[in-house]
């Protein structure tokens, strides 16, 4: 799966609760999806963007900055896609 071109995107936390267990486990089911090796970043800690507990300990609140890197054969596909989850609050109407 790594190699090829790396992506990276810095994107905002706009739903109202961060990144909690729910977002989390959005993030990784689409995460998932694709044929990409995935790495969220904040304030200096790397997780991998397919562990809940990872992405939870990053503990990034409403207004935190996220880095998110994609690599693979589906890296830029798949970056967009998380992109468009965060930036849609992890389809939280609260």
């Amino acid at each position: 799966m790594p190699g090829g071109a790396l992506f990276v995107r810095d994107v905002e936390i706009v739903n109202s609760r961060g990144l909690h267990a729910r977002a989390s486990a959005k993030f990784v089911q689409t995460a998932e999806k694709f044929d990409a090796v995935i790495r969220v970043s904040r304030e200096g800690q790397t997780v991998p963007g397919t562990s809940i507990m990872g992405l939870m300990m990053l503990a990034a609140a409403p207004g935190c900055c996220i880095r998110i890197e994609t690599e693979g054969a589906e890296a830029e596909t798949a970056l967009e896609a998380l992109t468009a989850l965060v930036a849609d609050g992890f389809g939280e109407r609260d």
